[in-house]
């Protein structure tokens, strides 16, 4: 969430921010729940105080007397209206505080304004020639229409035993997918990042810290009886593995990354755009996660892209980096690179990552701080994320791309030491 102080010292430019998103948050109404609190603490202060005047001067009165008896019928009446003061004080709080969980994180001045994805920048281009794609070769076809596709990846089955979106990983496919994910963890642990096995449910103040309740919790499986959420990603419990924390700043930056099946709806989407492995329910991702200083983070978010890059590099894909425009931005975010690898069958872009700054958004809501050195201070740190990466589309462009004339699919050579075979497929 956002420091209250800019919204009270600074509100044209959060109305700013509101517009470029293109949120339909109600700054008004947030201010004055705002303004009513801190109204409702002035009048509660008040009558503590006169709540303690009065116990001092009850305090020198002899027991019994006609003015300690007096005195004590007006502590019972102040004390009365502190308690109901109390009482309001918390509910304008909580009122204040989920009005201002509706307000989006402030874009970062180096994010191109626009109100769609037609705004987005391209960043950077590998593995292409000038960095467009080439020619589409005559045995290039989608992923999807592959002769023995369903022999590794069987979504009949999965439709049968829970529903679409949920697919079956068999025999070479279920193999290729560890494969990538112990690739991913392998560089992410060489790159400094420390691996966790974190929790794949999570309670609401998880989901709250890291924005994504209220923002999306449609698209968030949830438990009844308990009320879990199911990650969406590894950003969740990994974020919210230092909520509540005091970081020194000589730990900074902290590094983190996860490996979880993953579980959103993704109410809405039809088409070839969803066909195949293309958008799923449940998917395979790892997660890289930083805590940083608030100084830093800039760099720290070049140097996650980096890290992300260089997978997609290892893999011999080709690919292109997006600089996300403010109507292509996310609710939480200041700045975000999404990762595209080219589908050489489908001929189209996939989105493999997104790199994405935070900066105090989430450690305010997670109360993640760390204590400056030099005045003792507790400041919130910045927190970052990126994918790295996630398997389905990973998965695709590595079958599309590398699909050979007889049928098989080449095996990049980064993966065989995990696969154990340079091709596998065919018929």
């Amino acid at each position: 969430m956002l420091d209250t102080r800019l919204l009270r010292e600074h509100p044209d430019r959060v109305r700013q921010a509101i517009a470029a998103k293109g949120s339909d948050c109600d700054l008004d109404a947030v201010i004055a729940a705002d303004a009513a609190w801190r109204a409702k603490v002035s009048e509660v202060e008040s009558q503590r105080a006169r709540q303690k005047a009065a116990n001092a001067e009850m305090a020198k009165l002899p027991k019994g007397t006609p003015e300690f008896l007096a005195k004590v019928q007006e502590m019972k009446a102040v004390s009365a209206q502190v308690k109901e003061g109390e009482i309001a004080l918390g509910e304008l709080e909580a009122s204040a505080r989920k009005l201002l969980l509706t307000v989006p994180n402030i874009p970062h001045e180096s994010v191109p304004v626009a109100p769609d994805p037609s705004g987005n920048v391209t960043a950077a281009t590998w593995g292409l020639p000038d960095g467009k794609p080439g020619p589409k070769a005559a045995h290039q076809i989608p992923h999807y229409e592959i002769p023995w596709f369903q022999q590794i990846v069987d979504f009949p089955r999965g439709v049968k035993v829970t529903g679409a979106g949920f697919p079956f990983y068999v025999g070479d496919g279920a193999r290729f997918v560890r494969a990538l994910l112990q690739f991913f963890l392998e560089e992410a642990n060489k790159a400094g990042y420390v691996e966790v096995a974190p929790p794949v449910f999570v309670n609401a103040a998880s989901a709250t810290a890291t924005g994504q309740l209220p923002d999306k919790e449609g698209q968030m499986y949830q438990t009844v009886e308990d009320s879990f959420y199911a990650v969406p990603t590894a950003e969740v419990p990994l974020t919210n593995f230092f909520r509540d924390e005091i970081l020194e700043a000589k730990s900074l930056p902290v590094c983190r990354c996860a490996y979880t099946p993953c579980f959103r709806r993704e109410a809405g989407s039809y088409g070839k755009d969803v066909r195949g492995l293309n958008r799923l329910h449940q998917f395979d991702k790892v997660e890289l996660v930083k805590w940083v200083h608030p100084s830093t983070s800039y760099d720290e978010l070049e140097k996650l892209r980096g890290d992300a890059e260089r997978l997609l590099q290892k893999l011999e894909l080709p690919y292109r980096v997006l600089l996300m425009c403010t109507g292509d931005l996310g609710f939480t975010q200041t700045k975000k690179y999404d990762l595209e690898v080219w589908a050489a069958g489908q001929q189209r872009w996939l989105e493999v990552s997104s790199c994405s700054n935070f900066e105090a958004f989430q450690a305010r809501r997670a109360q993640i701080r760390y204590r400056d050195p030099e005045t003792g201070k507790v400041e919130p740190v910045h927190t970052l994320n990126g994918s790295g990466l996630a398997i389905p589309r990973v998965l695709v462009a590595l079958l599309e791309n590398n699909l050979q004339p007889d049928g098989t699919v080449r095996v990049p050579a980064v993966l065989r030491p995990w696969f154990g075979k340079d091709s596998f497929g065919g018929v």
